[in-house]
């Protein structure tokens, strides 16, 4: 089964840095099956987000890539998944990032 990673960013990305590496283990975050997401992804086409780095903002998530998605894009995102039991475990997530005022990464399939 196809997954996604979701993670906690510690550290607000800066300018001139690029997530391009799969390193999901240094957010210490959760996996999502991708089966899960995929009414959601098509719903958070409308979520302001960042693929790869800070000079290219984008919508929704970078499927096949990294996202990085600001802490002012939370509440949106957590509100799409809401209705979907499976992603619970991201939902708590997100509500952590998004209580401690923190950006979430999330690396694609």
């Amino acid at each position: 089964m196809a997954k996604h990673e979701f993670g906690i960013m510690m550290n607000a990305p800066q300018q001139s840095e690029r997530y391009d590496e799969y390193e999901p283990w240094k957010y210490d975050g959760i996996s999502a099956d991708d089966k899960d997401l995929e009414d959601a992804v098509k719903r958070l086409t409308f979520v302001d987000s960042y693929w790869h780095t800070l000079s290219a903002k984008n919508k929704g998530l970078a499927y096949y890539g990294v996202t990085l998605v600001p802490p002012c894009s939370l509440k949106a995102f957590i509100d799409i998944i809401a209705d979907i039991p499976e992603l619970c475990e991201l939902k708590k997530l997100l509500k952590k990032a998004l209580d401690k005022n923190k950006w979430v990464i999330h690396y694609g399939i």
